[in-house]
């Protein structure tokens, strides 16, 4: 079976899933996604099917895409509670500040099952389907993939790689461009009883991004991102010390994890070559600050559906990179900021100043 699409698009996160709902319908498409399409159970439990640990917050420049958009996001989705303000910790300073924040507390599976349900019938969805390698051959970009465990191909004039930080696409076309990658594991822990709050915390001696605390319906979610060489070791001394600020992670019912990206350098960020295009987290954009990278998988999608359907076909990647101009130079900016977050010595002078920072006021 040799099938030649318009466009082949791999990964069916909030990245592959807009951009696949943009697309014209005159295009021929199709999606790979690793997953079976059907909705999990929202019993939370350890088995080998692969949720993203990710907080599941919806940040305020994601929010604003999804109204441009023309979106409601459904009642379904979110979670309880809706939190307005961040618990900062500071685990060697003993340092605790409130910031606020305005985040939507929701359940990211079944988001990222809503934005899927969006796309058009006319783009076809390969489901349990594993890509495990594309070349180029002849103009067009051959795909090697597993399907129910039986090996397929298919040929498709133009690839997309919405298949975040371990991008088979990225890998293949862009080699020599390395980027920063973290471990980003999370745990699930029964609580149903607590004081619900949403924490982000930071450890210079284990990890020199962050790690995040958060409840969500009956239970509490404890994660961070580390550097591949002991993360798990390091995820674990981190559960440690961090016990004594109140928090109770003794019982997990489920552990998650995978690779994260973490741009320093605007050389990291690769959009477009040879008919093959980057969104989202594999193309780097994501916040180094942050690691939210929700608003930036949703907008660099978009961007990418109005080149292909725009009126000139020439010089599409040089159309990609310019029209993603700004979400670089956004991401850039969040490079700088990232010292007065990361480096010890300004945060503990920033958190002590009490900058930006609200009172947490308690009245009987």
């Amino acid at each position: 079976m040799n099938d030649v699409y318009d466009v082949a698009v791999i990964g069916l996160g909030p990245a592959g899933a807009t951009l696949a709902r943009l697309l014209s319908k005159d295009l021929k498409v199709i999606v790979f996604h690793k997953k079976s399409g059907e909705p999990e159970s929202p019993e939370i439990s350890e088995n080998k099917s692969f949720r993203k640990p990710c907080g599941g917050l919806l940040a305020p420049d994601a929010q604003k895409l999804l109204s441009r958009f023309g979106l409601s996001l459904p009642k379904s989705i979110l979670v309880d509670p809706q939190i307005f303000s961040v618990r900062t910790i500071d685990i060697k300073s003993k340092l605790i500040r409130f910031y606020q924040r305005f985040y939507m507390n929701m359940d990211r599976e079944r988001f990222d099952n809503w934005l899927i349900s969006l796309i058009p019938k006319s783009v076809e969805i390969s489901n349990k389907s594993i890509v495990k390698s594309i070349e180029k051959t002849g103009g067009n970009w051959k795909i090697y993939y597993t399907q129910n465990g039986e090996s397929k191909q298919i040929s498709s004039k133009y690839i997309i790689g919405a298949d975040g930080a371990n991008s088979i696409v990225r890998r293949a076309v862009f080699p020599n461009q390395k980027i920063r990658t973290y471990l980003s594991i999370q745990q699930w822990f029964k609580n149903e009883d607590s004081e619900p709050f949403y924490s982000s915390i930071f450890d210079s001696g284990i990890t020199d991004c962050y790690a995040w605390g958060l409840s969500k319906d009956d239970y509490f979610i404890f994660g961070g991102a580390f550097k591949l060489k002991n993360a798990r070791k390091s995820f674990g001394k981190l559960k440690q010390k961090i016990e004594p600020f109140g928090f109770d992670l003794t019982q997990p019912v489920r552990t998650e994890a995978c690779m994260v990206l973490r741009p320093s350098n605007p050389f990291q960020f690769c959009t477009a070559k040879d008919n093959a295009f980057l969104i989202g987290e594999a193309a780097g954009f994501i916040s180094p600050s942050s690691l939210e990278g929700i608003s930036y998988a949703m907008q660099s999608a978009y961007l990418l559906s109005k080149v292909f359907t725009g009126k000139s076909r020439k010089n599409l990647e040089r159309q990609y990179k310019k029209a993603t101009r700004k979400i670089r130079i956004k991401l850039i900016f969040k490079m700088f900021k990232c010292p007065f977050l990361y480096s010890p010595f300004l945060r503990k002078i920033i958190m002590r100043s009490g900058l930006k920072s609200i009172k947490n006021i308690i009245t009987a």
